[in-house]
């Protein structure tokens, strides 16, 4: 998906996060919507309970992580600053960010320099970032934490976080249309792969990357955002592993992939800013070629810069891709 050791050491800061996940309460906070809509403060809960109060609706945000920046984006405030804004052209193109965003350093480890210069109402993060940042960060500006993901049900998670980014700036009402733009558009996608027949499909959707010479595959199980978008669709989920508890991601190699039911349909995202290891590395792989899936062309790229961990902008990017997939498989 990535350069090799760019892509194994954001699997690396991926995998050693997954257990700090919190939970977002009181997510529509706790002063009413109408007065901060007439310009009174406004107090949230975060994800450490802590609870933020702004003196009103933040329009000047900083985001350290993509999927808040996605979501400010979606909700209509583009943020002044967020972290690695060129990787976020290269793998989010559900809500690009414009030329008047400040990069302000890599995710998890941002430039606090940078970040305070901006003189941000808030800042956004997640509970990912270095230890320590947050406090640092406090000293200067006000720091609502979301949880980076939670895998007993990453889409209510999402839309907590969502809900909790659109307080803080007094998007309520944009959060609201987001939120039934994605019923609706799973509602539409689950229509269409019914009529294609697909319903019940056993899905096997992951990433790849190269390590070492090796390629390292990583699968989105059930309790991945895609693959509760991917069930919500009607469609099965192929992997067996048990993921991680924020992300629902999980750990194999090419031989892990001959346990899979011979009618997978094989769904996978790569990059071609930084390669695909399926179509490179494992092309002349006898075991891969001996798949079952690989063998009937039950085998999906879907299109690059669709951010897997990324809010209902780009979650409404998989349902299109899924349904295109079954769609194409069905013409066969």
């Amino acid at each position: 998906m990535i350069q090799p050791k760019i892509l194994a050491a954001l699997a690396a800061v991926a995998l050693l996060s997954l257990t700090a996940c919190g939970t977002t309460e009181e997510a529509t906070g706790s002063t009413p919507t109408e007065d901060a809509a007439a310009g009174g403060s406004i107090t949230v809960t975060d994800a450490r309970g802590k609870e933020v109060t702004l003196d009103g609706p933040a329009e000047r945000v900083v985001a350290t992580e993509w999927n808040a920046a996605e979501n400010l984006v979606s909700l209509g405030v583009m943020p002044v600053g967020a972290a690695d804004v060129e990787g976020y052209a290269q793998w989010v193109s559900a809500e690009p960010l414009d030329e008047s965003v400040t990069d302000i350093g890599v995710r998890g480890e941002p430039s606090i320099d940078t970040l305070v210069s901006l003189t941000p109402d808030v800042v956004i993060v997640t509970d990912q970032l270095a230890e320590g940042a947050i406090e640092q960060i406090e000293k200067t500006v006000p720091v609502v934490v979301v949880p980076g993901g939670d895998a007993t049900d990453n889409i209510g998670q999402m839309f907590e976080n969502l809900e909790l980014i659109a307080t803080v700036t007094g998007t309520e009402d944009q959060a609201a249309e987001l939120k039934s733009g994605f019923e609706a558009r799973i509602a539409e996608g689950k229509a269409s792969i019914e009529e294609a027949g697909g319903a019940g499909t056993p899905v096997a959707f992951s990433d790849a990357y190269v390590d070492a010479g090796s390629v390292s595959i990583r699968p989105f199980t059930e309790g991945s955002l895609v693959g509760n978008v991917f069930a919500q669709l009607g469609l099965a989920n192929a992997w067996t592993q048990e993921g991680d508890p924020a992300y629902g991601l999980a750990q194999t190699d090419v031989e892990g992939l001959t346990a899979l039911p011979e009618d997978t349909a094989f769904w996978y995202i790569a990059n071609d800013a930084f390669g695909d290891p399926y179509q490179e590395q494992l092309k002349d792989n006898a075991v891969w070629k001996s798949l079952p899936f690989v063998e009937a062309g039950h085998v999906t790229r879907f299109p690059d810069a669709l951010w897997t961990f990324g809010g209902p902008s780009s979650m409404e990017q998989f349902v299109d891709a899924a349904v295109d997939a079954v769609t194409a498989q069905a013409a066969k």
